[in-house]
């Protein structure tokens, strides 16, 4: 399904168009307990229920908070890690030509920022 968004974002740009997203690195919990960084930044209604599968790098987790009403619900996440390698083949197979991937530190992005294994995400810049 990501190689799908990836694919239609591709195709709709235009010449010499720039694709910019981020998304999770996965050096971060080869490094690190996800369980750890998600539940250190969390306040109250976020459960502990998470799991890493290091074999898929997607991280299962579910998070319990209120709606606007005060009504409890529960969020099952599943979310996928990538490395910069992965990324950057996914992108040269959709066309793209110029791919940078850059270090993303939570809320602040920067194109100076080297990608190491403290970054929980990647910014990447692929150009068409």
């Amino acid at each position: 399904m990501n190689y799908q968004i990836l694919k239609n974002a591709a195709r709709s740009l235009k010449k010499n168009g720039a694709l910019i997203f981020t998304t999770l690195n996965g050096l971060f919990p080869l490094f690190h307990s996800v369980k750890e960084f998600v539940n250190s930044g969390s306040s109250e209604g976020v459960s502990n229920e998470n799991t890493f599968d290091l074999m898929t790098f997607r991280d299962h987790s579910i998070y319990e908070t209120e709606d606007d009403e005060g009504k409890k619900i529960k969020l099952h996440c599943n979310e996928r890690y990538y490395v910069s390698s992965e990324i950057t083949w996914l992108l040269k197979s959709l066309g793209f030509k110029s791919i940078d991937i850059i270090g993303a530190k939570l809320g602040a992005f920067s194109r100076g920022d080297k990608l190491s294994t403290e970054d929980f995400e990647m910014l990447v810049v692929a150009e068409k």
